[in-house]
């Protein structure tokens, strides 16, 4: 008990910050600061705009972005990692806040930081790296779509009407706007979206976002444009309150919660795993970047945040700008809290029109031509399940949509799989002792086949298998050579036994050698060898089991001995 309690604590631990990540911050303060002031730049406008985009408002974006953003730099599991809001969490809590409200929003947050800290302490990070690329480049895709869909009203100055599919909500903002046609708004959102996308491909360093809101802001103002604003925002954050917790409710969130923290968990590892790439090959721990994100979650709802998760544009942008350690990402939340106490008034009249044109650049920027290129030439497969996941993360969920691509993903997997079983006739000749004459070596051979079964016997499998079993004929043993068969389970075993019960009713005996080791416990677990065994039909090499099955022929008289 006591060895246990002391290896739990020692997991634990393990997940809190070290003292050699915490000292790194002293290393480079100077780039680490101008790193953090590059990423908040960045930040601010998107932090606005995927708050408004929620339904919380632009407050509860810039909470997300400071409070998560510091807790999860001094507890995650990446020392690059930049936390916020995102626009796959902004898809997964729009429908959360029409049918539950702004309070089931901050509960949600909540239950799904213990959920990211239980995970943790789990160890499960290590298994969010097995999504196939295909389920994740299909996801950002579909993400991207419902991104920008989500900021046709904003851009064409029009107001959303209530609905949970953003297709829909699109579709009626044009028809709206067809009908009273304006030109202010869709000319900011364009003319901000333009110059995002060409800055980018120019200048990647400079931080265009923010200069193109500041530049629509001050138009707008001077030529006092008739453009929707963001309006009103707190001097500061508010103070920590559990007021909106309601348990009543928490069984009725226990499903969205578990959706907003598996996005988080994929979606802070997958941008973690981006930063190591970038960052010269460090490595982040995936179960305490997991707690990280998860107390990060159950912090910030107290300040009225929406649930974040690691940012992958922003940490990108953090790991170009030359940021060495989490005090860049610390720094990023430390700005954007001095902006927060320090600029409300300014911020608040930010045309709405202008944040929609940087998330539609965002939308835009998060496909990677190439990559959704290369998986659709990879193979059909890969394409299939791109294709299938982008359109169910559009049309349907987006938690449901990841499942539906693993789904889909594994399916064919085992297919593959499948395909690789094999049972071929081997030729009996190359298995007979030397000093057999011509004659009996011919006689055998017309009584006596082999047979060898290579790779996975498994569910998926053992239907083929039986099939081609089924139609061995016209010949008195069956020597199954079991040497190079790779898996083994219960569906495969039964499957087995099977086909040895057919062969043996129409009067085949059947001989099994070189059951490789690992491989006996299912097959004797669901007796499938017992028998066998008693009969003294299981050998470790194949030359033993045609040595007995020669004697048996012999014996029973269907082979008669010939003379040497």
């Amino acid at each position: 008990m006591i060895r246990l309690l002391g290896s739990g604590w020692g997991h634990v631990r393990s997940l809190l910050p070290e003292r050699a990540a915490l000292a790194a911050m002293r290393r480079h303060p100077r780039q680490d600061l101008l790193a953090g002031l590059t990423v908040a730049v960045v930040a601010l406008p998107l932090a606005l705009a995927f708050g408004i985009s929620s339904g919380l408002g632009a407050a509860s974006g810039l909470a997300t972005a400071v409070v998560a953003g510091s807790i999860a730099a001094v507890f995650g599991g990446s020392a690059l990692q930049v936390s916020g809001t995102s626009g796959a969490m902004t898809v997964v809590l729009m429908p959360i806040m029409g049918a539950h409200g702004a309070t089931g929003v901050l509960t949600v947050g909540v239950l799904a930081g213990l959920l990211l800290m239980a995970l943790a302490l789990a160890r499960a990070g290590r298994y969010m790296a097995l999504v196939p690329a295909p389920v994740v480049a299909g996801f950002t895709v579909g993400i991207a779509c419902v991104i920008g869909l989500q900021q046709v009203p904003h851009a064409l100055g029009v107001d959303a009407r209530p609905s949970d599919k953003v297709a829909v909500v699109a579709w009626h903002a044009v028809l709206d706007f067809l009908a009273r046609p304006h030109w202010w708004a869709m000319s900011v959102t364009l003319v901000v979206a333009a110059l995002l996308l060409l800055g980018a491909s120019v200048r990647p360093t400079v931080p265009f976002s923010l200069v193109a809101v500041a530049l629509a802001t001050v138009v707008a103002e001077l030529a006092a444009l008739p453009l929707a604003r963001i309006g009103e925002l707190p001097a500061g954050l508010p103070a920590p309150s559990l007021g909106f917790l309601d348990l009543s409710v928490v069984p009725s969130l226990f499903a969205p919660a578990v959706a907003v923290a598996a996005l988080a968990a994929l979606e802070s590892l997958l941008s973690a795993s981006v930063a190591d790439g970038m960052g010269g090959g460090r490595r982040h721990d995936p179960d305490r970047e997991l707690f990280g994100q998860g107390l990060a979650n159950l912090v910030t709802p107290l300040f009225g945040g929406m649930p974040g998760t690691g940012a992958l544009v922003r940490t990108a942008v953090n790991v170009r700008s030359g940021a060495r350690s989490r005090l860049a990402s610390l720094a990023h939340a430390g700005i954007l809290a001095l902006i927060v106490y320090t600029a409300a008034g300014l911020v608040s009249r930010i045309p709405l029109a202008a944040l929609a044109g940087v998330l539609l650049a965002t939308s835009v920027r998060m496909v990677e031509v190439d990559a959704v290129r290369a998986m659709f030439r990879s193979t059909r497969g890969d394409a299939v399940v791109l294709v299938l996941t982008a359109v169910a993360t559009l049309m349907l969920d987006t938690v449901l949509a990841v499942i539906l691509g693993l789904v889909v993903a594994g399916a064919m997997a085992l297919r593959a799989m499948a395909r690789n079983v094999r049972l071929d006739a081997e030729p009996l000749r190359h298995d007979l002792q030397p000093h057999h004459t011509e004659d009996e070596h011919a006689l055998l051979a017309e009584h006596i086949v082999t047979y060898r079964l290579a790779g996975p016997l498994f569910f998926a499998a053992s239907h083929r298998f039986l099939r081609e079993m089924s139609e061995v004929t016209d010949v008195s043993v069956v020597v199954l050579r079991m040497s190079r068969v790779t898996t083994i389970d219960a569906s495969g075993a039964l499957v087995l036994g099977e086909a040895i019960e057919r062969l043996e009713r129409r009067g085949v005996m059947v001989y099994v050698s070189g059951i490789p080791d690992g491989h006996h416990q299912p097959l004797e677990a669901l007796g499938v060898v017992a028998r066998l065994n008693r009969a003294g039909q299981v050998f470790t090499t194949t030359t033993e089991a045609i040595a007995a099955a020669r004697e048996r022929l012999h014996s029973t008289g269907i082979v008669p001995r010939l003379a040497g």
